[in-house]
């Protein structure tokens, strides 16, 4: 039986294709077999990223922890160590927001840290 390629279903994929393909550049946009190439590696980098997102979260924090920090007199490193041994448990994001939004608490929690 020969492969039907003028049906309906097979032009709804094809549509649905370049709808997704919608923007991209070239030929990538406008022909079905480059869209669809263009598409599924656009799908894999999109799930790919999206877990690597978290890691990007993370260094922000971090980033912006040590700076402020350092703005206080100790290392990032030496921050988390004295944390702990305080038994002062914030994760990464809210002392992040701590550092940014309320400088006050963040030199009290650095203190804390520097006395441990």
């Amino acid at each position: 039986m020969p492969r039907a390629t003028t049906g309906r279903v097979h032009q709804k994929k094809k549509k649905k294709v370049l709808k997704d393909a919608k923007g991209f550049y070239g030929a990538r946009s406008a022909l079905f077999r480059t869209a669809k190439d263009a598409r599924r590696r656009a799908l894999q980098n999109s799930y790919i990223h999206r877990r690597k997102k978290k890691g990007d979260f993370r260094s922000l924090w971090i980033m912006r922890i040590n700076a402020a920090a350092r703005i206080c007199g100790i290392s990032y490193s030496v921050l988390i160590d004295g944390m702990n041994k305080a038994g002062i448990s914030i994760n990464r994001k809210m002392l992040a927001e701590v550092a940014v939004s309320d400088p006050a608490a963040f030199r009290r929690i650095v203190e804390a840290a520097k006395a441990a």
